[in-house]
């Protein structure tokens, strides 16, 4: 993952005072990846991981301040018990293998979700990495894992009900920057923009709540597929778009 400066004709047509500040990217496809190649899933997940890479590099290069992946979600507890298994063996590697390049180009990692539900391996390399690279300011590279946003938003209710019985808040009191407040995302700015690969035209459960202005955009790619190019041509189309946020 080391970063080499913008040179790219696609990167210099970018407006730089348009770069949104926060993208959200649903990776979808992996699994379809590896079977037109007669492979295990698994190999499509590894894949997979490249392809990251390829997109925390171009995000970094653009000055992109937040990069938000869906790595797992609460649903995929549900996949066979030996694809969960590899999955976490392969973020526990990935973890492992990217600390030092996020630390040499200045990426805090950050993540959110059900994170007490991952294996103890991975949540003690998760916790090393996010202290280690806690200071970085350069870019924050925000992990979903086993997240889910009902869950989200039903632990947010929950938290913002205890308040109110404990007399810490008035009922009256909870608007939107509450709300905001109590999600596991708290400080982090709302995705500009949402990202899907594989075809497949849905949410599936991801940022609810913080997705409710994004510009969202669909692309067939499969995930391993998805080219630092084709990410900048989708900034690119971003660009174009009018964000009015209601208003005329």
């Amino acid at each position: 993952m080391s970063f080499s400066p913008p040179g790219n004709a696609v990167v210099e047509k970018l407006d730089p005072l348009r770069i949104p500040r926060h993208v959200a990217v649903i990776m979808d496809g992996n699994g379809r990846w590896a079977r037109r190649r007669l492979l295990n899933r698994v190999r499509g997940h590894e894949a997979g991981a490249e392809t990251v890479r390829h997109i925390v590099r171009a995000s970094r290069e653009v000055g992109i301040g937040y990069l938000t992946l869906y790595a797992f979600s609460t649903e995929n507890w549900q996949r066979p018990t030996a694809e969960v298994s590899a999955l976490m063996a392969l973020l526990e590697r990935f973890l492992k293998g990217e600390e030092a390049q996020l630390m040499e180009n200045n990426i805090r990692l950050r993540a959110v979700g059900q994170i007490h539900r991952l294996p103890a391996g991975v949540q003690s390399v998760l916790e090393r990495v996010t202290a280690a690279t806690g200071a970085n300011d350069g870019m924050n590279l925000i992990l979903a894992l086993s997240y889910g946003g009902r869950d989200e938003l039903v632990a947010m209710a929950k938290n913002l009900a205890r308040e109110a019985v404990a007399g810490r808040i008035a009922p009256e009191a909870i608007d939107a920057d509450a709300v905001a407040a109590h999600l596991g995302t708290a400080g982090i700015p709302d995705p500009d923009l949402l990202i899907r690969t594989s075809g497949e035209m849905r949410i599936s459960n991801f940022l609810l709540w913080q997705i409710a202005y994004a510009e969202i955009f669909f692309t067939d790619t499969l995930w391993p597929d998805f080219s630092r190019e084709e990410f900048l041509s989708i900034l690119g189309a971003y660009q174009r778009r009018e964000r009015r946020f209601g208003r005329v």
